[in-house]
């Protein structure tokens, strides 16, 4: 088995996030702000007829599978982990599985290769089945007894994720394993194949019964109305809630032969044998076929005024989501819980610490909230992860998002003109190897190994007349490589330093701007280019030199450049170190406060990684 080294760097990594968001004032968790539906609503003590002042409980998280974002779904390191890590109140969710022998386990598919190394210990057994009416060929559940199953452990199904803890030995648990061992504080049964089972001889409903008598179950799900029709008369609804769980809405459920869209329009009829309604999440809030966000649907209100709890599914921090959200997960959860009009019941997550500091720490906080915590917040190259780097587009979208201070890394043409744009090279961020200046490519090793076509080759003209595009590293990310041509037409204009400073100069928002100069031995050298007298020209003329003005931070890898902006008390001298340092001596410290104020470290000085996974911190002693 692998050492517990491992598995506490996984737990180091998450704890630290838990530590981060629980600076957050934490606002949120008191029941009267929730908009979800509460026992009290069912029983008729708050009218469900203005669903907007529902007064109920903190919406669920659910685990699916525990913490299966980072260990094998339904491993006891994934559920305990879950547990660990969530709100207090968390459940668990086991996706059930009848043995040959009719024991229910927790594996997350019927297809046990799927999250098992099943292949290797039984390689010449694979059958082929119809599953929804679909010829499928794997390792089923159906056809070993519990006893052979021992001989399994569990993997990561999800071959994006590590799978750095596939060799751990996790076996699989059974339903009454996870109630003994990882004791949750509520569980969910889902049910998703009770057809399946049943033409196999394997009956799911005796199942759930007889495990009933042993296990509080709180609560159980299925996609197959016929299966909580059986059940329906048989649970108590205040212990054991029914919770229908609908599929794609062009999907068939197969006892009534009708399409989920179809059984959406009659939730009165739902009501008769289920509490609740599970959802994939974009039945509230639809995307686009660009990922962009479209106006919620009224599922959640409908469903609230029939009696129905929602619960959404689909929640991964893994796999791209809306542009609306900036690659921010929490803020996809807020959509959910905490938009004026609605908040769904539960969410169903493969990474239960994102909802439940979502829930606890950032729901209902305003946004004149006082900070927690002292952190200045610095774009890179405007929201260059929405849109293209240095264009207004991108400043305007960091300027919304409240950024503390806007940054400008300067690069200069061939005529002198200073410009923000985020490389010297234009290669790295418009279509000039797609122009007319293309033979301009050329190598400079003083500036990087490989050939470029680079700023001071241009005019400001010629450079104005460029596309740009987003930055190289994440252009799989960037919401304008697959945005209407509506969308792109405006707003991707590359700003010269002076219209940066008359962008920001009148911004009261954020509290200053940082200036990045590079490259300004070889410009000055090799170039006759000055771009340092171009950024001083530039604030002077702005009035940025003058006391009062917004503050202005001074940055660059070299301090030569820096010290000839030293001599100005109003600028802010900032020295990057540009390599990754696990400590500075004393002499080294005093030697940079000779001619900075602070130093930018990289991320890895102090979070160092192992296997994408961090590995404890770093004493810097700057």
């Amino acid at each position: 088995m692998r050492s517990s080294r491992t598995l506490s760097h996984v737990l180091i990594l998450l704890l630290l996030h838990s530590v981060a968001v629980a600076l957050v004032s934490a606002q949120g968790s008191t029941r009267s702000n929730w908009q979800t539906l509460s026992d009290q609503v069912k029983s008729g003590l708050i009218s469900t007829s203005n669903t907007k002042h529902l007064i109920g409980f903190p919406p669920l998280v659910i685990a699916r599978g525990g913490f299966s974002g980072i260990f094998p779904d339904s491993s006891s390191a994934a559920y305990n982990l879950a547990l660990m890590t969530s709100v207090s109140d968390a459940t668990v969710w086991c996706d059930v599985q009848l043995t040959k022998d009719g024991v229910g386990i927790c594996p997350p598919d019927l297809n046990l290769n799927n999250a098992t190394n099943i292949n290797y210990v039984f390689g010449n057994k694979t059958k082929v089945y119809l599953v929804n009416g679909v010829p499928t060929t794997g390792w089923f559940s159906v056809d070993y007894t519990l006893d052979e199953l021992t001989n399994l452990s569990l993997t990561q199904g999800v071959l994006s994720r590590t799978n750095k803890f596939d060799g751990n030995l996790f076996q699989i648990l059974t339903v009454e394993d996870v109630e003994t061992q990882v004791k949750p504080p509520s569980l969910w049964l889902n049910i998703q194949h009770d057809a399946f089972f049943t033409q196999h001889n394997l009956s799911m409903r005796n199942f759930v019964l007889s495990l009933s008598r042993r296990v509080i179950v709180n609560y159980i799900s299925s996609p197959e109305v016929g299966f909580l029709r059986s059940i329906t008369t048989c649970f108590n609804p205040r212990i054991t809630k029914l919770i229908f769980r609908f599929l794609e809405q062009n999907e068939i459920e197969p006892s009534m032969n009708q399409t989920y869209g179809l059984l959406l329009k009659n939730l009165t009829y739902i009501k008769t044998f289920a509490s609740g309604i599970l959802v994939p999440k974009n039945y509230i809030w639809p995307v686009d076929s660009i990922l962009y966000l479209q106006p919620h649907t009224s599922i959640v209100t409908d469903a609230h005024e029939e009696g129905l709890e929602v619960f959404a599914s689909n929640f991964v921090n893994d796999v791209p989501f809306s542009f609306n959200y900036s690659y921010d997960p929490l803020d996809e959860y807020l959509k959910f819980i905490d938009n004026g009009d609605f908040s769904v019941d539960g969410v169903v997550s493969d990474f239960p610490i994102t909802p439940s500091a979502a829930i606890d720490c950032f729901a209902h906080v305003d946004k004149n909230a006082t900070e927690q915590v002292k952190t200045l917040v610095i774009s890179k190259h405007g929201a260059s992860g929405d849109f293209p780097a240095c264009t207004d587009l991108a400043y305007n979208k960091a300027i919304s998002d409240r950024v503390d201070v806007l940054d400008c890394p300067v690069q200069i043409s061939k005529d002198g003109i200073p410009f923000c744009l985020s490389s010297i090279n234009l290669i790295d961020s418009t279509t000039v190897a797609q122009s007319s200046f293309l033979n301009f490519s050329t190598t400079i090793p003083e500036i990087q190994s490989a050939s470029g076509i680079f700023t001071f080759s241009l005019t400001e003209n010629d450079i104005k007349s460029l596309t740009l595009n987003c930055s190289s590293n994440i252009k799989s990310r960037c919401r304008l490589q697959i945005a209407p041509k509506s969308k792109i037409q405006t707003g991707r204009v590359i700003l010269t330093l002076t219209e940066f400073l008359a962008l920001t100069k009148n911004q009261t928002s954020f509290s200053g701007i940082l200036i990045i100069i590079e490259n300004a031995a070889y410009l000055a050298e090799k170039q006759g280019l000055d771009v340092t007298d171009a950024v001083l020209g530039a604030l002077s003329k702005a009035g940025y030199d003058k006391p009062g003005a917004q503050k202005v931070m001074i940055q660059s890898t070299n301090s030569s450049v820096l010290m000839q902006f030293r001599e100005n008390n109003n600028f802010e001298i900032v020295y990057e170190v540009d390599e990754t340092i696990r400590d500075a001596t004393n002499s080294a410290v005093e030697d940079i406060k000779a001619f900075a104020d602070s130093v930018v470290i990289k991320k890895a000085s102090v979070f160092p990684q192992n296997s994408a996974f961090l590995h404890g911190t770093l004493a810097m002693s700057l």
